[in-house]
């Protein structure tokens, strides 16, 4: 068997590169890459003791073949096993197939069975030569690409499976906390799903219930466990600049000018940040709540602890329209308070002109930029901070893993530099200052005394999308995590309500007289232009048809595709008001803030995600007026909605609880989907499932921190065998 590793004199083959694809490069990826099913080749059915839609094996004699052309081009195969005759029926075919079932040839065939009219058929089965013994193991068939074979995979999977290191990698103290985990090792685990016995459920091989799979599901959570918790540990031995707010300085002022006040869970997530802020280790927070909780404030307060110790402040969001969402109020409440220091909030995005870039850039790198605000163009290599000590990323999720682990090195690259103690002053309690004449006490090594040491910048991410507990758990372990769990008053109940496509008429009219009142209006569209395999309308057929409709009125359009100095000038005639109902893709998803509008139109519902939508229904209901959101689905050709979307659909009519979304949107889509870019694509839970395996899971975490205590090199090669590389993507 070839190996799928490269040598340095014999270049890949098509399958080894495909291997390398997949990540399967070791002979441990090898052997964990599990079938997505089995097929059962151990016996030979007859075709009378077979029932329609059984898949199953048969053997017997070609009794007759031909191709026809009616409907389309087929070759139709007569095989007779001496009870019964079914037709092998095949749209896509070649002369070697057709040399393979000659008449009078004896083969074996396995597909689905389907009765009819015109007597048995078989749609494309898998077809071999009679004859030779029986396999005694079900037949796995495994995830794969293009360029791999099924043949090819299986051998390459037995090859890593007899080379892979399987050695126990887990206490039988730990393992014993479960009691039936010890009853399989890996290896009789691994060695029995790749080639399980025929006596087997099919079922529970299939949906990952056989208590076989209990051990595997275990040992992958312990990995993603002990990862999160290195990282939090290594984090731990991190130094970050200690922030406090200064007596008088931006922090008290901000808090004295704002025209609202905090609520409880705005307050006390205030608290959990400075208090993170004011450590000498690395912030590494997530301030989850939903729509309109008003995380833009408490980012704002926990910015002014960053300045008036004397350090700057990045604020980085996905989209230049969320950027400058938080850029025009951060400008509201800071600009006059930082102007009187001599500092100013900086704008920064990937179209400015060279001139004020290069005017941006200065500031930064002189310190006048006190707050930075924009979007990926922050971490570009050319952006030089004087001293960079708090992060704010909003919406993180929404940035793929690649941008996520080059800023967490643009940070620490970034930081400011502590200074440490000279030899001879003691173990630096107290005595020890940062540039900005806060204290520091860090536990250093002699070594480390009387030189500076670089400076992680704390870091706080922003999400609307609030995490499950479960996956919270999981996924965000090295993590904490803070809750607005608290909308500000004056937030206006938004009713939801699910109309069918037919009924776009009623809508047109709500609009009309909701302008009469002087509101306004979104109507938001899933495409920018007609796609044949949707068929759904574009934002641009819509935005034609409602300016037919409302003559005389201003109607705007906003897509992804609009230069950016359009999007602008359209934001700003909504924004303003001059504007009374604006046609949108989802650019307008998270962020945009407009109180006067008070109706929300989704087109074509069923195809948004059940988050999206709970977002796009939070751009409405931020003003005193009565709210509502108003879901436009069309069923595929006139028939019924598929599951999936009538579960989102009816989700978004009976609750408007962002935690109660999120749980019900776990549910539908499974973690893997529901965090998105965060995994790159492919989701670091291969087996265990968050809402089943609880169990689990809290065994999992429990054993983590003994095992990294009391067996470290057990633990290592442990992450080491399940995650490989990807641990990297856990930290992003």
């Amino acid at each position: 068997m070839p190996s799928p590793a490269a040598t340095a004199d014999k270049p890949l083959s098509a399958p080894q590169k495909a291997l390398r694809k997949l990540g399967l490069v070791r002979p441990i990826d090898l052997a964990l890459h599990l079938p997505l099913r089995y097929e059962d080749e151990t016996r030979i059915v007859r075709l009378s003791d077979a029932r329609d839609g059984d898949t199953v094996q048969i053997e017997g004699e070609v009794t007759h073949q031909e191709v026809t052309f009616r409907p389309r081009r087929q070759l139709l195969v007569s095989l007779n096993d001496g009870t019964d005759t079914v037709v092998l029926r095949f749209f896509n075919f070649y002369p070697s197939q057709q040399k393979q079932m000659a008449v009078g040839t004896r083969i074996r065939a396995r597909g689905e069975l389907r009765g009819g009219f015109a007597g048995l058929t078989m749609m494309h089965p898998t077809v071999r030569a009679a004859g030779g013994a029986l396999p005694q193991a079900l037949t796995p068939v495994y995830p794969t690409v293009a360029q791999l074979p099924q043949p090819y995979l299986r051998k390459a999977v037995l090859a890593g499976l007899a080379q892979a290191d399987l050695s126990e990698t887990v206490p039988p103290e730990v393992l014993s906390e479960i009691g039936h985990l010890r009853l399989w090792d890996l290896r009789k685990s691994l060695s029995f799903l790749h080639q399980p016995t025929p006596d087997v459920s099919l079922a529970q091989l299939e949906d990952h219930s056989h208590p076989i799979w209990q051990r595997l599901k275990a040992e992958e959570l312990l990995a993603q466990q002990l990862s999160q918790l290195e990282a939090r540990r290594a984090r731990e031995h991190l130094r970050a600049p200690v922030l406090r707010a200064e007596r008088g300085g931006v922090h008290e002022q901000l808090l004295a000018v704002l025209p609202f006040q905090l609520t409880g869970a705005q307050r006390r997530v205030g608290e959990e940040i400075a208090r993170d802020l004011g450590r000498v280790q690395p912030m590494h927070r997530l301030l989850q709540g939903d729509v309109g909780s008003g995380k833009t404030v408490v980012a704002a307060l926990a910015a002014c602890i960053a300045i008036d110790a004397g350090w700057q402040c990045a604020l980085m969001a996905p989209t230049e329209i969320l950027a400058e969402q938080h850029f025009a109020k951060l400008v509201d409440w800071l600009a006059p308070l930082l102007q009187a220091r001599g500092q100013r909030v900086a704008w920064l995005t990937g179209s400015q002109k060279k001139k004020a870039r290069g005017e941006m850039l200065a500031a930064i790198a002189s310190g006048e930029a006190a707050l930075v605000v924009g979007t990926h163009a922050v971490i570009q290599e050319q952006v030089k901070f004087q001293k960079l000590g708090l992060a704010i990323i909003d919406e993180q999720h929404r940035f793929g893993v690649a941008q996520r682990l080059a800023l967490r090195q643009k940070l620490t690259d970034a930081g400011g530099a502590l200074l440490l103690p000279p030899a001879g002053e003691g173990r630096g309690e107290g005595k020890a200052s940062l540039a900005s004449g806060q204290p520091l006490t860090p536990a250093l090594s002699p070594e480390g005394r009387g030189r500076q040491m670089a400076t992680e910048p704390h870091l706080l991410m922003m999400s609307a999308t609030p995490i499950p507990r479960t996956l919270a758990m999981s996924y965000y372990a090295d993590l904490d995590v803070s809750t607005l769990d608290e909308l500000p008053p004056g937030r206006t109940p938004v009713v939801t309500k699910l109309l069918a496509e037919h009924r776009r008429g009623e809508v047109i009219e709500r609009i009309r007289g909701q302008i009469a009142e002087g509101r306004q209006v979104y109507w938001v569209c899933p495409l920018i232009e007609e796609s044949e395999a949707l068929d759904l309308r574009n934002a641009t057929e819509t935005h034609a048809e409602l300016s037919e409709a409302l003559p005389g009125q201003m109607i705007g359009l906003l897509h992804s595709r609009m230069p950016v100095a359009e999007k602008k000038a359209v934001m700003a005639l909504f924004t303003s008001g001059a504007m009374p109902v604006l046609v949108s893709t989802t650019v307008i998803e998270v962020g945009v803030d407009v109180p006067n509008a008070s109706l929300m139109v989704i087109e074509h519902a069923e195809r948004f995600g059940l988050s999206q939508l709970h977002q796009l229904r939070g751009r409405v209901g931020r003003g005193a007026a009565a709210s509502a959101c108003v879901l436009l689905y069309s069923a595929p050709d006139g028939g019924r909605l598929g599951e999936t979307a009538r579960a989102r659909l009816k989700a978004m009519a009976e609750t408007s609880d962002g935690f109660e979304i999120a749980r019900r949107d776990l549910e539908i889509r499974g973690p893997g989907e529901f965090l998105g870019a965060r995994q790159s694509g492919a989701a670091l839970l291969r087996f265990a499932d968050l809402a089943e395996d609880s169990t689990l899971l809290q065994w999992a975490r429990g054993a983590a921190p003994r095992m990294l205590d009391q067996h470290a090199e057990m633990a290592r090669r442990h992450v080491d065998r399940w995650l490989g590389t990807k641990s990297d993507y856990l930290k992003a």
